[in-house]
């Protein structure tokens, strides 16, 4: 069996939630606690940090994973989805897990697994936590899936939980209120185990469903957003990441030991050096990639992954201070709260509607129609790299284009270039 041929029996014989949404969607944990039982529970080996949220969780998860390498840990990560290549979601100091490594895993087990019917998140999960434990991580970053009370990642016992932030996303699942999400996102707090909660957007029923969970769990809690820390350079831009850094940093005063009101059993040596190395060399040290990334400088062309009304909240400020005219490629996917994403585009840009290669795409006609309906103007292309040509053409070197609206039409406009 082949690499190619390994990727494709997972992604075809258990459901990919990126590919068809919904219906790859696994609720409980019966299916991971098997698996986890067959390779013998090992994520209890290594020490893990546990990370959910809404928005910021890659960012969060990757930096972290750099801080942790830049202070000699051997450190995993994993996260999802992947841009271009499956064995970005698992990493062990910033190298993707082995293709022959991948491949073995389905020959070997595929006899054991398949009678379960598991999903494709549940079976990475176990890849992951196994991989991990053969490749001698002492702390590996384990990102959620969707939600976290639920989420196959959920079998951890991590040293740290970092819930980032709350926002819509995934209703279908998590539920249609704020306080039913943050409900969902609290379920990996652990007894005993410190928590650090990214922002609450000043919501108090939001905040109070992390302070009941903590209580009930008997966890030290802190909320990044009311503490104060010096900026830091971040290879990564954007005004989210702002944010992103004060939850970093405040989850790192709890892992250096430093803040003694959110004490832990698990104090870690990382000296501020190793914290400004991890911030400026993040994407050299863990291969991210998506998040503000600058493609071309004549025009300015930018991707980002952000999809969803929390993201673009962001996005949408900082296009407005791009220069030039605005250029923007855009699809989404038919899951997400479209309309409300629409209301926050810029007026100013002229779009490119296109749509992504996977089955959860809204196609681009229809998302076209949505957003002529709130006034933006553009033309329909088939595809992203046929939508990226033509707004590529139709700028000057002072322009900007910048191609987003879903993480899957970020990862095509990786793939083609």
């Amino acid at each position: 069996m082949t690499y190619n041929e390994a990727t494709e029996y997972l992604f075809t014989s258990a459901p990919l939630f990126q590919n068809i949404g919904a219906g790859a969607y696994k609720e409980g944990l019966g299916n991971t606690e098997i698996l986890d039982r067959h390779f013998g529970h090992p994520h209890t080996r290594y020490m893990t940090i546990h990370v959910a949220g809404t928005n910021g969780k890659g960012s969060i998860s990757h930096t972290l994973a750099a801080i942790l390498q830049s202070a000699g840990y051997r450190a995993g990560l994993y996260t999802s989805p992947h841009l271009v290549d499956f064995r970005e979601r698992i990493r062990v100091n910033g190298e993707m897990i082995p293709e022959e490594r991948v491949v073995n895993f389905v020959e070997e087990e595929h006899e054991f697994f398949e009678p379960l019917h598991p999903s494709f998140f549940e079976l990475t999960t176990a890849l992951a936590l196994k991989y991990f434990q053969e490749a001698g991580v002492e702390i590996a970053v384990i990102e959620t899936g969707l939600g976290g009370r639920l989420d196959c990642t959920n079998i951890i016992t991590p040293i740290l939980s970092v819930i980032t932030n709350i926002s819509f996303d995934h209703v279908q699942f998590l539920g249609d209120t704020l306080t039913a999400i943050a409900m969902e996102k609290a379920g990996i707090i652990k007894r005993g185990v410190p928590v650090v909660i990214g922002e609450t957007g000043g919501m108090k029923d939001v905040r109070q469903v992390f302070e009941e969970k903590a209580r009930e769990t008997m966890s030290p809690i802190l909320f990044a957003d009311e503490l104060h820390h010096a900026p830091i350079e971040s290879q990564l831009k954007g005004l989210c990441q702002e944010k992103n850094t004060q939850t970093i940093l405040t989850a790192l005063d709890v892992l250096r030991g430093t803040d003694t009101s959110c004490p832990t059993t698990h104090t870690l040596h990382i000296t501020e050096n190793d914290i400004k190395n991890g911030f400026s060399h993040v994407c050299d040290l863990t291969g991210l990639k998506g998040r503000w990334q600058v493609l071309a400088h004549e025009p300015l062309t930018i991707c980002d992954t952000g999809h969803n009304v929390g993201g673009w909240e962001y996005l949408s400020r900082q296009l407005e201070d791009t220069p030039g005219t605005l250029h923007i490629v855009i699809g989404m996917v038919g899951d997400k709260d479209v309309r409300k994403v629409v209301n926050l585009l810029p007026k100013r840009a002229t779009y490119y509607f296109t749509q992504a290669s996977v089955q959860r795409a809204m196609p681009a006609a229809h998302f076209a129609a949505i957003a002529r309906e709130a006034g933006l103007n553009g033309t329909v292309y088939a595809n992203v790299t046929e939508a990226y040509h033509a707004a590529s053409r139709n700028a000057t070197a002072g322009d900007t284009v910048f191609i987003g609206g879903s993480t899957f039409i970020v990862a095509d406009m990786l793939e083609s270039i």
